[in-house]
Formats: structure tokens, sequence, C-alpha cells
């Protein structure tokens, strides 16, 4: 069960270095220049301010710095989702109708890894080309958001960010970081008690 969770992941990496240019980080040296200041970026909250122990700020320029924030970004979206899903699978909660030929959504298995297992292979198949080609696109976009254009998917339909004022927007990006973070160690935790037992107290075994 583990090892085809592993082999999902790898299998998923494989892909998303299809357009590997596009995921390296800006080779730079240390700018001369004076960095973007990391504790004017959204995410500089209290008690910990700005939490940067090994310095990784100060390895490049702005580019490279805007890199760091879009990754981490991007992570926090996909934690969150995957956080979601993991609870919604937990409680039984599914689509309706069928997940292939003959075999209903229903059929999935409570536990997330086995669930992954059910699947057919076509279907992971389809998932996979799916976040490679949003990925590709994603990158793809000009200007690049290492040269000052929009981070992320900008997936807003309702135009919710553009009525924003300032300061209020500011506190949403925080916001989504702050719980972005804390979705990080929650799938982390998740997958290290389905495959650990005892690994995370108070988390029963296999979650």
């Amino acid at each position: 069960m583990f090892r085809s969770a592993v082999l999902a992941c790898l299998a998923c990496l494989a892909l998303c270095l299809g357009a590997a240019s596009a995921f390296l980080a800006p080779k730079t040296t240390r700018a001369s220049t004076e960095l973007m200041a990391l504790k004017d970026m959204p995410g500089a909250m209290p008690p910990l301010g700005v939490f940067d122990p090994l310095g990784l700020a100060d390895t490049g320029n702005e580019e490279t710095l805007l890199w760091f924030r879009a990754a981490e970004l991007k992570h926090c979206r996909v934690a969150m989702l995957a956080t979601a899903g993991w609870l919604a699978n937990e409680l039984g909660v599914t689509f309706p109708g069928d997940l292939s030929y003959g075999q209903p959504f229903s059929s999935l298995s409570h536990l997330p890894n086995e669930a992954w297992d059910v699947v057919p292979y076509a279907g992971k198949l389809q998932m996979l080309v799916f976040i490679g080609c949003v990925e590709s696109w994603s990158e793809a976009q000009k200007p690049h958001y290492t040269k000052g254009g929009p981070m992320g998917l900008q997936c807003d339909p309702l135009g919710l960010a553009e009525n924003m004022n300032k300061d209020f927007l500011a506190t949403r990006q925080k916001s989504e970081l702050s719980n972005g973070r804390l979705a990080m160690i929650a799938i982390m935790s998740f997958f290290a008690a389905s495959s650990v037992e005892g690994s995370v107290p108070g988390l029963p075994f296999p979650y």
C-alpha cells in the first residue's frame, strides 16, 4: 500500500519534470543591491515573524526570493486540498456515480492510501497528465512571476481580489499562507500516521 503511494508520488515528480527548465530556481549569485525585504512580504507574522533559520532568503537575488515564495504558495494550496481530500475520504464522503465503468466512487476505501490503489491505471494517468498540464501552463505565463508577473494560477472567477483594498488583500494573503503552512504539517502527519504505527500520537494506525 505505502509502496504504491510512493511510486505514485515518484511518477508525478517525473511527469512534472517534463518542463524542467520552468521549475528550476534562477541560478544567481548574491546581489550587490539590497534584497527585497522578506519581513515586508505576506507571511511574516507573529509570534515568529520572519522564520528563516537557514538564511535561504539571502542565497540569491529578488528573483530567487520570489521563486521561493511561489513554491511555498503552491505547496500550501496543494496541502490544503490534500488535507481536505484526506479528511473527506476518511469520513466516507464520495462523489456520486462511477469512478470507472462498473466501479462506483463509493467502492473507494476510507483509507486514502488504499483508495489510491483502487483507482484504475488510466485514472491515475489522467490525474498525472492534468497536473503536468496545469504546471506547464502556469509556468508559461508572461511575464513570469519572478519578473513581476502574477503568482499562482490566479483563479478568481468572481473577481474578489480586484474589489479588495490593499490592507484587506494583504490580510487574506497572510491567512492563506498560515492555513497552508498548517496544512503542510497536517498532511505530512497523516502520511506518517498511515505508514508508521505510533508516529503521530492521537491518530490511529493506519489512518
